[in-house]
């Protein structure tokens, strides 16, 4: 047996080593190699047959496969060497920092009497060492070798090869339960895309309009073609598309994009919606600020205006947005109100900077803000349909209502005549529209990042979900059951 560490995230090394006839691409005793009978080199029971360049030939057959454990089992079923019963297992951990692979190559066998020594020496030097040396050649692009008909060194390194990687799809609009856990392969990063091992991905509640079938532009589904939910997430960066610069593997970045398909373990992303993590944020945190942060950026910032003395109503205060968006309209000086649904979710708001909090589950809160502030110059509203009437009720004169979700359905047209009355004005925003280039991300993203470093606002409690388990996940969330941020976890 031999083990060595290898100067790659264990998604890359995994890849290459996954694949059961990859060895005559990277491995400098072997000259050649094919999969018989045409089967995949992936498929458990497939055999190979390899010359070695000292003419030596070997058949060798895949006895299991685990993507999970990232572990191989296979044994020679066929050799011109005489290794009698041999059968070998490779085993990837993941080092500590992330960023290296641990691999352990061990194998037993019997060898004809007198023997014993040369055959070990054959296998630990021959094969496992010059393996290892040659396999992290090979993730440099410098092999010194290039076989008849391969592509160079370069183009063939692992970051070229799909990866194994785990996803949630939605086949047809509905309940959380039309979520389901499904293997897939993530090609190699495109012109421009960063390939990304998630570590952590972010649950809100734009997804579960995408899930229910809303917004169906955004998000086409079909049994044939699933789509798969998630705006953002946070991991390291396993290689990178032509024309990518600023982005190397291994980089901790986070990403925000329009486009939906984050609940899985491996994704390529545009780099321009890629910013790279401080030290300081760990992944989770980032996954649970990211967006909700960027967002309660820009309706204090941009939209409400909020300043010293401004009246601010917002819903859903104990959520993952509204803790945010309360702390830091309080350290704004702001007069903050909230609803929220229960006493416990009162306390947290209170906690966060909520001076007011309002319990209801009824949608009836317009006489408590009068009461509590002498109306609301500015309305936060993620419940929809429900809480109109009370919104406009909710208002002073000039107010203005932010429509930023609808949780209780999507809200009705609003006709002109209905802010009128008192001079209101309306606007319904999208966080995507506010960070339209990767300078406007970064910059939101660093506002952010200060604003939790001195306290404007508070890193919201978070509740990890495993990423198979995101139907239960927004099933809580629909029930109104949740506190702060909700993240899951490949």
């Amino acid at each position: 047996m031999r083990s060595a560490i290898i100067d790659a995230p264990i998604e890359r090394v995994w890849a290459v080593l996954r694949d059961f006839n990859s060895h005559d691409q990277w491995h400098s005793a072997i000259a050649a190699s094919h999969i018989e009978g045409g089967e995949r080199s992936d498929q458990v029971g497939c055999v190979r047959s390899f010359t070695l360049k000292d003419g030596n030939r070997i058949r060798e057959q895949l006895l299991t496969l685990s993507d999970t454990e990232h572990k191989s089992t296979y044994c020679i079923v066929e050799a011109t060497l005489p290794l009698q019963r041999y059968v070998a297992t490779v085993t990837l951990s993941r080092v500590t920092d992330g960023n290296r692979t641990f691999w352990h190559w061990a194998s037993s066998f019997a060898t004809p009497p007198g023997m014993e020594q040369e055959l070990r020496d054959t296998v630990a030097q021959g094969v496992y060492e010059t393996g290892f040396e040659d396999l992290r050649r090979y993730l440099r692009g410098g092999a010194d070798r290039q076989a008849p008909g391969r592509p160079s060194p370069q183009d063939a390194m692992p970051g070229a090869l799909p990866v194994p990687g785990r996803r949630i799809a939605l086949a047809r609009y509905g309940d959380a339960d039309q979520l389901y856990p499904q293997a897939f392969e993530v090609p190699a990063p495109g012109p421009g895309e960063l390939r990304i091992a998630q570590r952590a991905i972010g649950i809100n509640f734009i997804d579960v309009y995408l899930r229910r079938g809303w917004i169906p532009s955004m998000l086409p589904v079909s049994s044939a073609a699933p789509g798969v939910l998630g705006m953002e997430a946070a991991g390291g960066v396993l290689d990178v598309g032509p024309g990518v610069s600023g982005f190397l593997p291994g980089d901790r970045v986070a990403y925000l994009g329009p486009v939906p398909g984050a609940y899985c373990s491996v994704r390529c992303v545009p780099a321009d919606q890629v910013v790279r993590l401080p030290v300081e944020i760990e992944d989770d945190v980032a996954a649970a600020l990211l967006l909700k942060g960027i967002t309660a950026d820009y309706l204090l910032h941009d939209l409400g205006r909020i300043g010293r003395g401004t009246r601010l109503l917002v819903h859903a205060a104990a959520g993952g947005v509204g803790l945010l968006v309360c702390a830091w309209a309080s350290r704004l000086g702001a007069v903050v109100v909230g609803t929220v649904s229960s006493e416990e979710k009162a306390r947290i708001a209170r906690e966060h900077g909520c001076e007011h909090v309002i319990v209801t589950r009824d949608y009836r809160f317009a006489d408590a803000v009068q009461r509590a502030a002498g109306g609301a110059d500015v309305v936060i509203d993620g419940l929809g349909d429900a809480a109109r009437e009370e919104n406009i009720a909710a208002l002073a004169r000039r107010g203005h209502w932010i429509s930023l979700g609808q949780a209780s359905g999507p809200l009705a047209a609003l006709p002109p005549d209905a802010l009128v009355g008192k001079s209101l004005s309306f606007s319904r925003p999208v966080v995507f529209d506010y960070v339209a280039t990767q300078a406007q991300l970064a910059e939101r993203a660093a506002r952010v990042w200060r604003a939790l470093a001195d306290g404007a606002i508070r890193l919201p409690p978070i509740e990890r979900f495993a990423l198979d388990s995101a139907a239960r996940a927004h099933a809580k969330l629909e029930a109104r059951a949740t506190i702060g941020a909700l993240v899951l976890v490949p």
